[in-house]
């Protein structure tokens, strides 16, 4: 392995025995370029594009709690091609990061914190936080997009090395609205970046479309009777869903500057369908379900007059026994997080749900090339019990009920796993899983490649990287016909 380091950061972190700065969570301070990696078995060949991970980083002593979304953001990449590979880090050097990076310490308050305790006026729906462009990654119009789930600025990388691209300029007709939250979406037929916000303040949402080219061309108001907080959505080909969930902030203690999750499970769980920018129709369609929460969807589709959805509902959105709010109680036995299906109907506004598999899963992932159209396969996370890990990978087939998993290891715990097709792939499963996996044993990373036919046949290969990684939250695949350098116009 040649791994030259091209960056350090000097940290001010006392870290102690906290459970989401120790262990897994340990943050990374030093930025490489690896090459030469060490493999064990076999790269494909037919595999040629990038893997891109986000992380959170904690690099100065919190002001207040720290939770464990707190940390500044880190991307990690593995670019494949013609049978290699090759891996780089570089942390997220948002505003929020260079303002404390040049005062030498904390200035930002924490997601549990008071925002008064902040010393900077911070980002989105949460007042006093630090845009770190942490949650999420995609790439879009050539680009590796990061994005923050609390709402802030999109910030654009060279999906290959990672050099900084700046915040892209169509950001700056929405940043009155917060901006955009975390998990926007690619569609894979038209090119065009999805994505909402959220606010405090009426209407409370938008949903917007950024072209193929980067330039911003849909941008409309998603009224909401107060302000709520989506996390994530889904599309079909002419509709973008949104959702207004009984999971929120207690609106009664937001004048005080208060912002206390209240559950109200007496309401139900809303779904707003919006139009998409070429659809023939018009006007957002409400719809309402039993009461819920969901983190993260899979897929949406359009079926005769219907809608239907794939996401993991919550049998517990908001726990009532052990709970706190300090990110230490994520474990799937305390929210439920299982696969469930919604169908939308649009000729009679009737829904129809049921619960999928009974097993708790989430962070799933699916071939992109299927979002907003039918699918067969997704991969989703086994999450590690009580704790915000992942011990392994299951994939579920939505034809047949069958299912098969890969699990890690003792000690060794993966990353989200996107399904990476292959460059010539004709079906959907044609292709590979792909995991960064830290090994407790060891102190040691690395990234797993999984025949996404056979998982249980465990890695094809397995490319040992420069050093452990931190854990983190969401990643991506992307093909290097995705990675296109012309398209970089209109990044600031």
């Amino acid at each position: 392995m040649r791994a030259d380091t091209v960056g350090q950061v000097k940290p001010t972190l006392h870290p102690g025995d906290h459970p989401y700065m120790t262990g897994a969570f340990a943050p990374n301070y030093t930025e490489y370029n690896a090459t030469e990696l060490e493999v064990i078995g076999e790269i494909p060949r037919r595999l040629n594009g990038v893997y891109l991970r986000n992380t959170q980083n904690p690099v100065h002593q919190p002001l207040g709690t720290y939770h464990v979304f707190d940390g500044d953001g880190m991307l990690h990449m593995l670019s494949f091609q013609n049978g290699k590979a090759e891996y780089r880090n570089r942390f997220l050097r948002t505003k929020g990061f260079m303002e404390e990076q040049a005062a030498g310490h904390a200035l930002y308050a924490g997601l549990i914190d008071k925002p008064s305790l902040a010393q900077r006026p911070g980002w989105g729906a949460r007042g006093g936080l630090k845009d770190t462009s942490a949650t999420d990654v995609i790439v879009h119009a050539g680009a590796a997009l990061t994005t923050f789930y609390q709402c802030g600025e999109p910030y654009c990388f060279d999906a290959r090395t990672l050099d900084p691209l700046g915040v892209a300029d169509w950001g700056e007709h929405v940043l009155p609205d917060n901006g955009i939250s975390a998990h926007p979406k690619v569609c894979p037929r038209t090119g065009d970046l999805l994505f909402f916000n959220y606010s405090k303040t009426a209407p409370y949402m938008h949903y917007g479309e950024v072209d193929r080219n980067n330039q911003l061309v849909y941008y409309v108001p998603v009224p909401l009777p107060g302000p709520r907080l989506p996390h994530d959505m889904v599309f079909t080909e002419h509709f973008a869903i949104l959702n207004d969930f009984p999971l929120h902030w207690d609106e009664a203690l937001l004048p005080q500057g208060k912002h206390k999750l209240i559950y109200r499970e007496d309401q139900p769980a809303r779904f707003a369908v919006v139009p998409r920018r070429n659809a023939p129709q018009t006007g957002v369609r409400w719809f309402e379900a039993s009461p819920t929460y969901v983190l993260h969807w899979l897929n949406a589709w359009e079926e005769g007059d219907e809608l239907v959805l794939h996401g993991y509902h919550q049998k517990t959105p908001m726990p009532k026994l052990g709970y706190d709010n300090t990110g230490n109680t994520l474990g799937p036995e305390r929210y439920g997080p299982t696969l469930y299906e919604w169908r939308l109907n649009l000729a009679t506004g009737a829904v129809k749900e049921r619960r999928l598999d009974e097993r708790h899963l989430e962070f799933g992932m699916i071939n992109c090339r299927h979002w907003g159209r039918p699918y067969r396969y997704s991969y989703n996370m086994i999450a590690h019990p009580s704790s915000f890990l992942f011990d392994g990978v299951m994939r579920y087939d939505h034809t047949t009920g069958a299912s098969a998993q890969y699990l890690f290891g003792e000690g060794r715990f993966g990353s989200e796993s996107p399904m990476a097709p292959c460059f010539d792939a004709t079906e959907e499963d044609d292709g590979y899983v792909v995991s960064f996996v830290s090994d407790m044993n060891t102190d040691r990373s690395e990234c797993v490649v999984l025949n996404a036919r056979n998982l249980a046949a465990g890695p094809v290969a397995r490319i040992m990287l420069p050093h452990r990684i931190s854990s983190g939250t969401h990643s991506c695949w992307a093909d290097a016909s995705e990675i296109d350098e012309s398209k970089w116009a209109g990044l600031a």
